[in-house]
C-alpha cells in the first residue's frame, strides 16, 4: 500500500470514528500517524528523475507576499494592477505556469509580490505542480489567498485544507508547549494550566508513534492533540493570511457585506479597481513594517529615504541596518516621534522604535 492510500485510509477512519471520551486516544494515534505519512509525502524521493525548471525566485525588497488561489480567480490581473510587472491574464485556466514576481512600492517600502500558478484540489499530494507552489508560499511573510466571490466559501475551505496538510498554519500563533527529547529518564510531563484535551496517556501514545520514549513536555496552554503533534514535528510554518474575495461586482450587496465582515477578509474587484487601496493598508498591518528616518547633526531629517524595519525593532537593529560597525561605536541616540516621552529624547540601544520616528545616532 502506497503512502497516498494509507493517508486516505486514515482520513476515512477519522471521519468514521465518533468523537467522545472513549475514542480520544484512538483519534490521537490516528492523527499522529497521518502527520507522519504526510511528512514522508513531502520529502523529495531519493530516486528523483531529471529536475524540471525551478520555481523559487530570489528574495528581494523588504517583505515577501505570495498570491495563492485556484486558477482564474484574478491573481495575474491583481499583480498587473498593483505592480509594474505585466502578468499574462486570459479567460482560460492555468494561464500562469511559473512564478512571476512583481514589486509593490508602498510607504517607502518595496514589497515583493509573487504570482503563483493556480492550485487545484490534491495539490499537497503533488497534483498540478502543487508542491512547488506551496513550497514557495512557505518562504513568504504573508499569504494573500485570492478567492472567487461568486463561488462562496468552497474555495476557501479547500485551500485551507491543502495548506494545512503541508504544515502551513494560517492566522494562528505557535502553541505554547515546551518539548525537548532526552537521552534517558522516561517521560517528564507537566502543565501550568488545567488540560481538557490532552492527557498524559495520550501524549505518551503520540510520542511512542514517533519512537520517542524519553522527553520533557510542558504545556503552558490548553492545547489540542493536533497542536502537540505540530510541536513534535517541528517544521510547521505559522503565517498571516489575508483572504481576498475578488469579482465582487458580480454578486449582491448583501453577500459583499457578509464576506467583508468575516475575520481577515477583504473584498475587491480587479476588473472595476474597487477597494485596492484598503487592501494595501491591511497588507501593511499584516506585514508589521515600520519606516524610520535618519538625521545628521545640524541638518533636517532625510524624509526622502527611510529605513524599513519590522515592528518591535530597537535602536540596535537600526544601527546594524545603517552599518555593521555602528553598534560597537554607539554612544547614544536622539529620537523624535511617538516612541518617546518628549522630543528629542536621548535613548540607548534597547529603545524600541515606532513608525515614522526620526533618529540621530551619536558615536563615541
Amino acid at each position: 500500500m502506497g503512502i497516498l492510500e494509507k493517508i486516505s485510509e486514515i482520513e476515512k477512519e477519522i471521519s468514521r470514528t465518533q468523537k467522545n471520551k472513549a475514542t480520544e486516544y484512538h483519534l490521537g494515534l490516528l492523527k499522529a500517524k497521518l502527520a507522519k505519512y504526510r511528512a514522508q509525502l513531502l520529502e523529495p524521493s531519493k530516486s528523483a528523475g531529471a529536475k524540471g525548471e525551478g520555481f523559487d525566485v530570489m528574495k528581494s525588497g523588504d517583505a515577501r507576499v505570495a498570491l495563492i488561489g485556484f486558477p482564474s480567480v484574478g491573481k495575474s490581473t491583481f499583480l498587473s494592477l498593483m505592480t509594474s510587472t505585466a502578468s499574462e491574464a486570459a479567460s482560460y485556466e492555468f494561464t500562469t505556469l511559473t512564478c512571476i514576481p512583481g514589486v509593490i512600492e508602498y510607504k517607502g517600502a518595496n514589497i515583493q509580490l509573487l504570482d503563483l500558478p493556480g492550485i487545484i484540489e490534491g495539490a499537497s499530494q503533488g497534483k498540478g505542480r502543487g508542491r512547488q507552489v506551496i513550497a514557495v508560499a512557505r518562504t513568504a511573510d504573508v499569504v494573500i489567498m485570492m478567492l472567487d466571490a461568486t463561488k462562496g466559501d468552497v474555495q476557501r475551505v479547500l485551500l485551507e485544507k491543502e495548506l494545512e496538510s503541508v504544515g502551513i498554519r494560517l492566522n494562528v500563533s505557535k502553541p505554547n508547549i515546551y518539548f525537548k527529547p532526552k537521552k534517558g529518564g522516561g517521560l517528564s510531563y507537566n502543565s501550568t494550566v488545567p488540560l481538557t484535551q490532552c492527557s498524559e496517556k495520550l501524549v505518551q501514545l503520540i510520542l511512542h508513534e514517533y519512537k520517542i520514549f524519553n522527553a520533557e513536555v510542558l504545556f503552558r496552554e490548553d492545547s489540542t492533540p493536533d497542536e502537540f503533534i505540530d510541536v513534535i514535528v517541528g517544521n510547521r510554518v505559522y503565517m498571516n493570511c489575508v483572504y481576498v474575495y475578488n469579482k465582487i461586482d458580480q454578486i449582491s450587496m448583501e453577500e459583499v457585506d457578509r464576506l467583508a465582515r468575516r475575520p481577515h477578509s477583504v473584498v475587491i474587484s480587479c476588473g472595476m479597481k474597487l477597494n485596492l487601496d484598503y487592501l494595501l493598508e491591511r497588507l501593511w498591518e499584516y506585514l508589521a513594517l515600520i519606516c524610520i528616518y535618519t538625521k545628521k547633526r545640524g541638518e533636517r531629517p532625510d524624509f526622502a529615504d527611510g529605513i524599513i524595519m519590522r515592528r518591535g525593532a530597537s535602536v540596535e537593529h537600526v544601527c546594524h541596518r545603517v552599518h555593521r560597525t555602528l553598534a560597537s561605536q554607539f554612544k547614544y541616540a536622539l529620537v523624535w516621534g511617538t516612541s518617546t516621552k518628549y522630543s528629542p529624547q536621548r535613548v540607548g540601544l534597547t529603545h524600541i522604535m515606532e513608525h515614522e520616528d526620526v533618529i540621530q545616532i551619536v558615536k563615541k
